[in-house]
């Protein structure tokens, strides 16, 4: 019987080379690997360090343009009857006016109406008019809705819903400031949310900004014998997401 062939020296050692070989090329691979995944998590753990935070901003205006819809309105069983009593109502309400100094473009008709109902064979018309005021006279206006009852003395019946309404058109002079204003709020908010945590307030990362209300400054008014209130209060939120350092 032969003996078997003796293990060739020159096989042996390349397949171990070869071996040797693909094993620190996959150790160098897990190395990088484990490298680069731990400095992602790492500049993901980095890019979390932020705050959101929210500024507030506020401004006391007056407002610059009042309206009054004033409706008033005379039944009669004669519809002539009723007609003349709402044209003498009107001239009583233009002099009122025309009294305080308003000019005669200020005060405007908007609408008209005729109703009738029948009780027991006798029919009732109602005449219903409505006038409207317009000004940038704020303070007149104030003067004029003060001496409202002033009309009821002239015989002018004023119904419900005649009242002031004051407005504030001059948001958008105002927006920018009240927006930086509420950003610096936000900000320092975030600032001393960073000093408690041992850390520092960087850039804006995002910012979304709130809607802007207008208010009454002290409450609502409206209805009949009652006015809006030309001080206002504008306001707006602001959202504001910190990067931290």
């Amino acid at each position: 019987m032969e003996a078997p062939a003796p293990a060739r020296k020159g096989n042996l050692g390349s397949v171990t080379t070869r071996w040797f070989g693909t094993a620190a090329i996959v150790s160098v691979g897990m190395v990088a690997g484990g490298y680069l995944l731990g400095d992602g998590l790492l500049r993901a753990k980095e890019a979390e360090r932020s705050v959101t935070v929210r500024g507030l901003a506020e401004r006391d205006v007056t407002a610059d343009l009042a309206t009054w819809t004033i409706s008033y309105s005379a039944s009669a069983t004669d519809l002539g009857e009723a007609q003349g009593k709402v044209r003498s109502d009107t001239q009583a309400i233009e002099a009122f006016f025309a009294g305080l100094g308003f000019p005669e473009s200020a005060l405007q008709p908007t609408g008209a109406n005729v109703s009738s109902y029948t009780n027991r064979g006798v029919t009732t018309y109602t005449v219903r008019q409505r006038l409207s005021l317009r000004t940038n006279d704020i303070a007149r206006a104030q003067k004029a809705v003060a001496r409202q009852f002033d009309l009821v003395s002239r015989g002018v019946f004023l119904e419900e819903g005649s009242g002031m309404s004051y407005t504030f058109t001059r948001l958008n002079d105002i927006k920018p400031e009240m927006v930086a204003e509420a950003t610096k709020n936000a900000r320092a908010s975030a600032q001393q949310f960073a000093e408690d945590s041992g850390a520092g307030v960087g850039p804006i990362k995002d910012a979304t900004q709130g809607y802007f209300s207008i208010d009454a400054r002290d409450g609502v008014g409206g209805g009949w014998g009652k006015s809006d209130s030309p001080y206002k209060k504008v306001r707006v939120v602001t959202t504001v997401n910190f990067n931290l350092d």
